[in-house]
């Protein structure tokens, strides 16, 4: 494993710049979101973490590409800015979702939720679903993997042609696997960054994708020039599970995140950071490093603290879902605390922490109001410090004390 670390002075100038108006922005924040930012560049920092890479086949390494700082991405012509009159983020969702419509509505109704609290303040919609066929895309069955796939290109082409006139961006999201060009296995995702479209499909987030027995494996070779787009009537479509939903949520904020015109990330982990495979994928955090939520923020402008006032809820209802559907055994429940309104007005969230089967973190710590921050600070570390190396729940573990780290780390000290 190696550990992508950039110095203070890299990160300062990557959150600060050198320029005097970015500097006079910076300074427009309140002192609790300055704090916040600034744990970027912090030596003793256990909030915001060096990006690790784990294998060549890692995004980074697989495709070198300039790092993006904050000045780079508020000064280029290509950063999108909603307006009054563009301003939604729609989702056109895309082929089958799920076995049955109340399982596709909630599934849906997740993501809408978690979408309008990490674009706070922005109207989202979700469309759909709509057959393959109104798409009027081609398609495939993989030669390598044997499952239907759908042409990324194809789907682009059509959203442009759907977005809606108040649209800031439109993506289309589907659970069926999809690819760029007849040379290519597969793609998880791809967007026109200046025409404010993007696809992404979750076919590859079941677990059982690369399994003997994946479901969506043709059992025999069908003719598509026979079949037509009714092979995709009777298609298999993931079961949705927890780790699906949680992955699903990434890759919507990512995708759309480049639809603002922001770049994979490469400064600290983020969930804008690129990934080519699923335990990258799965390694990523939920939220934003400083830097890429210093982009986000000056483009909608909202405020930081309201933003995870909305977003902490939301990423718990998915969390405890994943607890409650992959483990049984739990032995600890903490007491957050959550600013909800006014400087210091802080209300309680229950969380229950799952054990981890790690000798460094047994028993886990239990975190509440009453520690001391540097107690606090200790006992997110030691949480956050177990790398995602497992499928399952883990990754839950992560996304919640970070984003509890970002919150209670700083905002303890206006109740303070």
């Amino acid at each position: 494993m190696r550990v992508i670390r950039h110095s203070a002075n890299t990160l300062r100038d990557a959150l600060l710049s050198d320029n005097p108006p970015l500097q006079k922005l910076f300074e427009e924040y309140t002192v609790v979101e300055r704090t916040l930012l600034c744990q970027a560049f912090q030596a003793d920092g256990s909030i915001f973490h060096p990006i690790t890479i784990h294998s060549p086949s890692d995004w980074i390494p697989s495709h070198p590409e300039p790092a993006e700082s904050f000045k780079d991405f508020y000064y280029k012509s290509s950063r999108r800015v909603p307006t009054s009159k563009r301003k939604t983020i729609y989702v056109q969702t895309i082929g089958p979702f799920g076995d049955d419509d109340v399982c596709t509505h909630r599934y849906i109704g997740w993501l809408k939720g978690y979408c309008q609290a990490f674009f706070y303040g922005l109207p989202v919609k979700i469309q759909g679903p709509i057959p393959v066929s109104e798409t009027g895309c081609a398609f495939r069955i993989n030669d390598m993997t044997q499952n239907l796939q759908i042409h990324a290109g194809d789907l682009l082409k059509y959203l442009k042609q759907v977005k809606p006139d108040d649209a800031l961006c439109i993506v289309g999201a589907t659970m069926i696997d999809l690819y760029p060009r007849d040379s290519w296995n597969f793609v998880f995702g791809t967007a026109s960054l200046t025409e404010g479209v993007g696809v992404f499909s979750f076919a590859r987030y079941d677990d059982d994708f690369y399994s003997p027995g994946y479901k969506g494996r043709l059992k025999q070779r069908v003719k598509l020039v026979d079949e037509g787009y009714s092979v995709f009537e009777k298609s298999y479509t993931p079961p949705i599970t927890s780790p699906l939903l949680i992955r699903s949520c990434k890759t919507l904020t990512h995708e759309i995140g480049h639809m603002f015109g922001i770049h994979h990330c490469q400064w600290l982990r983020c969930v804008m950071q690129g990934s080519n495979h699923l335990e990258e994928s799965d390694r990523r955090p939920l939220d934003l490093c400083p830097v890429c939520l210093r982009k986000l923020q000056s483009a909608i402008g909202f405020k930081i603290a309201d933003r995870y006032q909305v977003m902490f809820p939301c990423v718990l209802e998915k969390v405890m879902i994943t607890f409650l559907t992959t483990t049984s055994r739990v032995t600890a429940m903490t007491s957050l605390r959550v600013p909800s309104g006014a400087a210091g007005d802080f209300r309680t969230l229950n969380a229950e922490f799952i054990r981890l089967d790690v000798p460094s973190v047994n028993p886990i710590p239990v975190i509440n109001v009453s520690q001391s921050e540097n107690q606090l600070t200790s006992n997110l570390h030691l949480l956050t410090s177990v790398h995602v190396a497992h499928r399952g729940p883990v990754p839950a573990v992560n996304i919640l004390c970070n984003l509890n780290a970002k919150m209670i780390g700083e905002y303890c000290r206006v109740d303070n």
